[in-house]
């Protein structure tokens, strides 16, 4: 077969063990920790689900080294503990079985310690640790670490080492970089310390040597050994690129492995966890200049969802090794995706935060695009059904062609029918917006995977309870989707209005000034693009909040975006347009302008109620998904397309 990708998918010698491919799955925490902080029977598929798509190393993440002064509620490995040990053994037998080596992240937050408890208040009760005393932008008080505490961290280390090549673990990864008690003593910006741990950059580099000879010490030579830094910690104070590339050369001895990822938690979530705002690969840069300093093998790491950008990173010789993380959550089995050819079918990662935003929020994982993650044990497979049954799907958007998709996985007969001439429902709107353009390629991949199952396509036909008595179908499923609120204002129907589902099709319409109407999430999107294109741009909410309708990881970001490109009316209710913009009422009962040539109108979708009461009763069995029901987001209407299929 011909090889598109040769050194993605060549096998690579880390130490003295062999890598079936290139593409490594990143740390992501896992989905039930016990009380005890062992892993429980979700996590072992949250971890198995990528190693069975042909990731070459699955990694764990995060192990608690030294619980007594970093009490955050990650996973433990100890003896004394019941069941501890052979639930680490029960997890890295799931990712061995499957081809991959099984890889476990050694951690500790430091002054960041509690950061994923969901109980905040427990979580601003504890001892908060780091290399000397210091007060964190959040006004909670940092312990600095003595000498002897330091050497029993180290101790640590090492013995936690023992157990986790006892567990059947193959790499260990330790956790140098991101802001966490390594990176803090590798920081000039957190230590201050003017003993032997501090002052100079060989000092600084001290704690991190001590710890690496003592995992070094307990797995003994070959034994793939992984460090994992921030190529820079891009924020002034913090070390720089060129620390970086010194920081690794310090290192380079003791590890098999140099892992570059990129910031720090202190000031932005975002570089350390790229939003859809920045490039892919932004943090490639970084890998890339280390690797011309060191003889190890190097990783990158940071918004990596297409496998040409992955080759041509190796091929040019940036990095010898592509991390990913929430990609692997998007679409696990991208690595055999790759590998037969079939990277059409990929589902890549809309970069929405959904992951990240649900453990803080309700302690589990979850993706907007792929219904098992954080619930692999339910079932990795989609089993065929007993009986074969004809499927009629109305709506092709994305909540129907999960549920297209699904079905005909199942061995059914699907036909899957939309009004329109294309597929993709409300995400054909988002092909205009460059950083949401993911969303628009969901539903060509998603189409493609329907199309190569034997999905029958039926455009431009609306479904009417006439036309399911001529199918016939055993079961409907009903995707009818939303339609846009539009507000009865005066001037709404006019030329100078877009609304914003139609801003793709019109977009020649904006003129260089905007008034989005409507600060939810859509809202504040559109109204960011519109100002990264340098038009001005004011967005006008009535509420006193801008997108409450957006998770906790994302928000932040998204203002940050928001006070950069656009000048936001809260307290604002829109009354009428003109030509000259939108005629405001402010909190004080005023009138107001807001200057714009163009309104964009982005206040919320409507559910269509009508079009899903009229075919209730009309198949033995229908059920309703997605926005029809109430308009939500994707990640509710994939998870609702899957299991309605897996129902029938």
């Amino acid at each position: 077969m011909d090889e598109k990708y040769p050194i993605l998918n060549s096998p690579i010698q880390i130490g003295r063990v062999v890598f079936r491919n290139r593409m490594f799955s990143a740390p992501m925490g896992a989905t039930d920790i016990t009380a005890d902080c062992v892993p429980g029977p979700r996590t072992q598929g949250f971890y198995e689900l990528r190693a069975k798509g042909g990731a070459a190393a699955v990694t764990v993440s995060e192990l608690v080294v030294h619980p007594e002064t970093d009490a955050s509620h990650m996973l433990h490995l100890n003896l004394e503990t019941v069941g501890c040990l052979a639930a680490h053994t029960f997890v890295a037998d799931a990712i061995r079985r499957h081809g991959a080596v099984p890889s476990i992240e050694f951690s500790h937050s430091g002054q960041y310690a509690g950061t994923y408890l969901v109980d905040k208040n427990k979580k601003s009760s504890l001892n908060q640790w780091g290399p000397c005393d210091n007060i964190r932008p959040d006004g909670k008080p940092v312990k600095g670490l003595s000498k002897e505490q330091i050497a029993d961290i180290v101790k640590a280390y090492g013995e936690t080492a023992v157990l986790a090549k006892r567990a059947g673990y193959e790499m260990i990864m330790v956790h140098c970089g991101h802001g966490w008690l390594i990176n803090q003593f590798l920081s000039p910006y957190f230590n201050h310390r003017e003993d032997e741990y501090g002052g100079s950059l060989e000092n600084r580099c001290r704690f991190a040597r001590e710890v690496l000879t003592a995992v070094r010490q307990a797995v003994g030579p070959g034994f793939p050994i992984e460090m994992r830094m921030s190529g820079s910690e891009l924020f002034e104070g913090g070390y720089t690129l060129e620390d970086g590339v010194k920081i690794a050369q310090a290192l380079e001895d003791l590890v098999d492995l140099i892992h570059v990822s990129a910031g720090s938690y202190q000031f932005g979530f975002f570089t350390t966890h790229l939003p859809m705002f920045a490039e892919h690969g932004a943090n490639v840069y970084l890998a890339a200049e280390i690797k011309k300093h060191v003889s190890k093998p190097v990783a990158t790491i940071g918004a990596i969802n297409d496998p040409a950008q992955m080759e041509q990173i190796l091929q040019e010789g940036k990095a010898d090794v592509i991390y990913m993380a929430r990609e692997l959550l998007a679409d696990p089995f991208l690595p055999n995706k790759v590998a037969s050819h079939q990277e059409d079918k990929i589902v890549k990662c809309l970069r929405c935060y959904t992951c990240m935003a649900e453990r803080p929020t309700t302690g589990t994982r979850r993706c907007a695009v792929n219904p098992l993650i954080g619930r692999e044990i339910e079932g990795m497979e989609v089993t065929p059904a007993y009986q074969k049954k004809k499927v009629l799907i109305a709506g092709a958007g994305v909540a129907g062609l999960e549920a297209a998709i699904t079905a005909a996985k199942r061995g059914h007969q699907v036909i899957l029918c939309d009004k329109s001439d294309k597929v993709g429902g409300i995400l054909k709107s988002e092909q205009a917006i460059p950083f949401k353009h993911e969303m628009y390629e969901l539903g060509l991949s998603l189409e493609r995977q329907a199309q190569a199952l034997g999905v029958e396509f039926r455009l431009n036909t609306l479904v009417t309870p006439a036309y399911v008595e001529s199918v016939a179908p055993d079961a409907l499923i009903l995707a009818l989707g939303s339609t846009p609120i539009v507000p009865p204002l005066p001037g709404i129907d006019g030329e100078n209005v877009v609304v914003v589902n139609n801003y793709y099709l019109e977009k020649e319409k904006v003129g260089d000034s905007v008034v989005v109407l409507g600060g939810g999430l859509a809202g504040c999107e559109c109204a960011v693009h519109l100002g990264m294109e340098g038009k001005q741009v004011h967005l006008v909410e009535m509420r006193d909040v801008l997108a409450p309708d957006c998770n906790i990881r994302h928000r932040p970001i998204l203002m940050q975006q928001i006070d950069k490109y656009v000048t936001a009316h809260t307290g604002f209710a829109g009354l009428r347009v003109t030509e000259e913009g939108l005629v405001c009422k402010d909190k004080e009962g005023k009138e107001v302008l807001v200057p714009g040539k163009t309104i964009v109108c982005a206040v919320g979708q409507r559910a269509n109620r009508k079009d899903a009461e009229l075919l209730h009763r009309s198949a033995p069995m229908v059920r309703e998904i997605g926005d029809c029901i109430r308009p939500a987001n994707i990640t509710k209407a994939v998870y609702e397309g899957f299991h309605a299929a897996l129902d029938i």
